[in-house]
């Protein structure tokens, strides 16, 4: 993810700009850095500094005058890299927190209020698109009283070794949703269900067709329910569809124990293969529904956003989670964002704006609505 961000930046960056590569690994960050591409006007620069190390952080932010960090590592060490990021007067992204990590940080808003610096929480895909998919309909409602988000899609490249668990994103993070309990927002009220359970047979948009998503622990329910408590919400939900076999290898691993082991996830890292260059044939659906009442009528409205991929970068749906926070850094530093604290997607992004920019990158957004039969 951390790569689309670089290379997002690099290609749609304005002229005078600067990107520094950094990761613990000096070698890695130098690698990441070669195969991005060259444009004159903007400057490229590796840097080794470790995320666990603050104070190394902050005084690298401070040596190159940084506007912004995108933090793209594992967010365990979204805490450590927003407090360098504080300390060095530059603002702060990343990719998500998995609810518990989201809450802590929302806790540090009065000390980047004080700052004037924005630390926002979970601009990826999922988090990140959907909120501001929520707060475009929101909007334009009195009151909201559910907020759903649905994850499905679909891979149809021929050729390329499967990875063992079929997703591309941190595999720990995908064991920690396996086997932490899933936050659900129901009657008012936060409650936690059994990981993988609420099993919902959701129809989306061809190619994607029928999924079956399951609840998982996520952000969106540590911001949404939050976000709109002044229109009335009572219901909020986040459900990801994972391929039959993924399922049934978590649950195994669960039922044995092992989701935690860290032996068990070395052992995976190693049986992924290594990079593919072929281009991806996938496609996804980023899936939020809305309940409330606009102009005094009972509505539900559906807002899609459909991801293809990026063929010239060789790069599949992942573009939804990494070209997000580089949008982002650019809006801020434009003036289109000027929300300041910590705070999350729907309440600091302008969607109309975002939503261009997603097009810029071939995402598209689609509504529909239909009257609601609300409860009450």
């Amino acid at each position: 993810m951390g790569r689309i961000a670089a290379r997002d930046f690099v290609e749609t960056a304005p002229t005078g700009s600067m990107l520094v590569v950094a990761d613990a690994d000096a070698e890695v960050a130098a690698r990441v850095t070669r195969a991005l591409p060259r444009r004159r006007g903007v400057v490229l620069r590796p840097a080794s500094v470790d995320a666990a190390q603050p104070r190394r952080v902050a005084a690298l932010l401070t040596s190159v005058g940084a506007f912004a960090i995108i933090n793209a590592t594992h967010h365990r060490f979204n805490i450590t890299v927003m407090e360098a990021a504080l300390a060095a007067g530059a603002h702060y992204c990343d990719l998500g927190g998995l609810f518990h990590q989201t809450r802590a940080q929302l806790r540090q808003h009065a000390a980047w209020t004080r700052a004037d610096r924005l630390a926002l929480v979970g601009i990826g895909a999922a988090p990140g698109i959907v909120n501001v998919l929520a707060r475009s309909a929101a909007d334009t409602m009195e009151v909201v009283r559910e907020i759903h988000v649905a994850v499905g899609g679909i891979d149809r490249t021929r050729g390329r070794p499967r990875s063992p668990f079929g997703v591309s994103y941190s595999i720990r993070t995908l064991f920690e949703e396996a086997a932490a309990p899933a936050a659900v927002f129901t009657r008012g009220r936060l409650q936690f269900v059994p990981p993988m359970s609420g099993a919902q047979d959701v129809r989306f948009p061809s190619p994607v067709g029928w999924q079956t998503p399951v609840l998982t622990l996520h952000s969106e329910v540590a911001t949404l329910p939050r976000s709109y408590r002044g229109k009335g919400i009572r219901e909020c939900s986040f459900r990801i569809a994972f391929p039959r076999q993924t399922i049934e290898r978590l649950a195994f691993l669960r039922e044995m124990d092992l989701l935690s082991s860290e032996c068990v996830v070395a052992a995976i890292q190693r049986a992924t293969p290594p990079p593919w260059r072929g281009i991806p044939n996938e496609y996804e659906i980023l899936r939020l529904v809305i309940r409330g009442r606009r102009n005094h009528a009972a509505v539900e409205e559906t807002v899609d956003c459909h991801v293809r991929g990026n063929r010239r970068w060789r790069a599949g749906i992942d573009i939804d989670t990494g070209c997000p926070p580089s949008i982002a850094v650019q809006m801020l530093a434009r003036g289109e964002i000027t929300a300041r604290g910590v705070v999350p997607p729907e309440q600091a992004i302008p969607a109309e704006a975002f939503f261009r920019e997603l097009r810029r990158r071939g995402m598209r957004i689609r509504r529909r609505r239909r009257p609601w039969s609300s409860p009450g």
